[in-house]
């Protein structure tokens, strides 16, 4: 479904990823580790097409990945993606219009009407039908990105992409959307790609595991080389001893990456 044939992504001088080939199975539930500014996001914005690779290759379908995004392609960030004047059924609602390439993110006739039922059917499958009439104010943290996991459903992407989507959330309520999360990605048949700065919660979730984490350092330059994948496992099939491996490599890139920028 994804392949990356050699990509690098660079912002200038900064390289931000280099050396990414990887291949995706649709229906796969794949998770992003790795510390911070290791380009986990930036993969993720490559997938939606609000960023593009340097060099290299990033195709879906054996195509170049759009270079905008698309409703076969859904996204939820950490930071609640939801419209504050629009109660819970409209915020839904307008993820459709929006989908459609309408701007004003308005329906009307024939349209509105379905978009209508698929909102309710799926406020109901997120857990929100109670909350429908209420307001993105009303609600609490997990509510919010209940309602903005259902914006991201409503176009029936094949692809779900999760920047962080339960960081912000208490340890019970993270368990909760963990559930609902693992839940939709099998009844939708989704192929998910979430970022997460928790091992644990990457283990837990997908069924394969990348950690991105820089291989290569110039303490003259630390932006001259970008993050790769460094592991891509199974879960499940994963021994102690790789995991503390793992949680050493990500903590000596962490503090490397600390020290350089100390150092200028």
């Amino acid at each position: 479904m994804i392949e990356a044939r050699n990509v690098w992504k660079k912002y200038g001088d900064k390289v931000v990823l280099e050396r990414i080939n990887l291949q995706v199975k649709e229906g796969e539930f794949v998770t992003l580790v790795g510390t911070s500014g290791c380009g986990k996001s930036t993969f993720l914005k490559m997938l939606l097409g609000t960023e593009s690779a340097s060099s290299g290759e990033l195709l879906l379908h054996g195509k170049p990945v759009p270079g905008e995004p698309g409703p076969d392609r859904g996204i939820v960030f950490q930071q609640y993606s939801v419209f504050p004047h629009l109660s819970v059924l409209q915020n839904v609602m307008a993820a459709r219009g929006f989908a459609g390439r309408n701007m004003t993110g308005l329906l009307f006739g024939r349209a509105r009407r379905e978009a209508y039922q698929e909102a309710l059917a799926l406020l109901e499958e997120v857990g929100l039908a109670h909350a429908q009439a209420l307001y993105p104010a009303e609600l609490s943290g997990g509510m919010r990105q209940r309602l903005a996991i259902a914006q991201a459903l409503l176009g029936r992407p094949g692809i779900l992409l999760l920047d962080e989507p339960f960081g912000a959330l208490d340890p019970g309520i993270r368990a909760d959307m963990h559930e609902l999360v693992l839940r939709l990605w099998r009844q939708y048949r989704l192929t998910v790609f979430l970022v997460t700065h928790d091992l644990k919660e990457g283990f837990y979730l997908g069924t394969r595991l990348w950690v991105f984490d820089k291989t290569r350092h110039d303490p003259q330059a630390p932006d001259a080389y970008g993050a790769t994948i460094t592991y891509d496992l199974p879960v499940g099939k994963v021994d102690r001893e790789t995991l503390t491996e793992i949680d050493r490599d990500l903590a000596r890139t962490a503090n490397q990456m600390e020290r350089d920028h100390e150092a200028l």
